[in-house]
């Protein structure tokens, strides 16, 4: 899969939230709710965070060096990665502070309807974001779940969205429910409570992208169903079986496979060649991502042990 589709939906988040963070910040002016300030840090963090999604996207482009023959694709993981920390420092530690500080020192709302109107038009353009990022996704989810998708997905810049939009729609309700609250009791202490709702959702999240993440940047395997198709591909014509393989993906979409195949033994030098390009041919017409295919030809063992 091309990053066409994931450049869309950072775009898109990247325009709501840039237009988010300066409504929510003049709602914060206004009103004196921590809850917008909460939020409008958390757009901020987010705006960052889709430029550097952008930003490893445009960086994993360069071309293979000799100190890094395998080329950049990692950058993808590696500003997907610094997202989530950002996230969590930027936006969960920031709003667990303001919410426990609103919570100690309370203080009265000035027109909280401001707070409200803003925080509902911000629902609309987060709305329009997660939109996009869901339209993006079903591309390339297939029959996966959602959460299987996000959890087995090697195109980060996607799950990162989907989760911030979710995040971001969910803190949305949580300052409108902590602001709403505070103007119909008037105790501005359930505008602190908001924000600490919301400092916990961007926590969670942020903890989760950070593992997922991880994982990517460390490199992940091919899925176990890609790992089917490659190995039903090669055994065919002069291949008998796949004796053992490794796969790891360098980047979304270059996935190294690296393999050790038994061939039919008593074969002349001239068609072990040949054996092994039809092999790689099969692969990469199974599974596109397989675009560095190392196979090594062996007699099986196992066979002749038992002859």
């Amino acid at each position: 899969m091309s990053s066409g589709g994931s450049t869309k939906a950072i775009l898109a988040a990247l325009a709501a939230n840039a237009g988010i963070a300066a409504a929510k910040f003049a709602g914060f002016l206004i009103t004196g709710s921590s809850s917008m300030l909460a939020e409008s840090v958390h757009s901020v963090a987010d705006t960052s965070n889709q430029g550097l999604l952008l930003l490893g996207q445009k960086t994993s482009q360069r071309e293979a060096t000799r100190q890094h023959p395998f080329g950049f694709g990692q950058d993808r993981y590696f500003y997907s990665f610094v997202v989530a920390l950002l996230l969590f420092s930027l936006g969960s530690v920031f709003a667990l502070y303001e919410g426990f500080h609103k919570i100690q020192h309370p203080e009265d709302l000035t027109s909280p309807f401001v707070a409200i109107v803003i925080l509902v038009l911000a629902i609309g353009l987060e709305t329009y974001s997660f939109i996009t990022a869901i339209t993006e996704s079903k591309k390339i989810k297939g029959d996966a779940s959602w959460w299987g998708f996000i959890r087995q997905s090697r195109t980060p810049e996607l799950p990162v969205v989907l989760l911030e939009d979710a995040g971001a729609l969910l803190g949305l309700a949580f300052a409108l429910f902590g602001v709403s609250l505070a103007a119909i009791t008037g105790n501005s202490v359930w505008d602190g409570i908001g924000t600490m709702m919301i400092g916990v959702l961007l926590g969670v999240i942020a903890i989760f992208l950070i593992i997922e993440m991880k994982s990517l940047l460390i490199g992940e395997g091919a899925t176990p169903k890609e790992l089917d198709e490659i190995c039903a591909a090669c055994v065919s014509g002069k291949v008998q079986r796949v004796i053992h393989i490794r796969t790891q993906y360098l980047g979304p979409e270059e996935l190294l496979v690296a393999a050790k195949i038994a061939l039919e033994p008593g074969l002349p030098l001239e068609e072990v060649a040949r054996a092994i390009d039809a092999a790689e041919s099969r692969i990469r017409e199974r599974v596109p991502n397989a675009r560095l295919i190392y196979l090594e030809p062996d007699l099986d063992r196992s066979v002749t042990a038992g002859t």
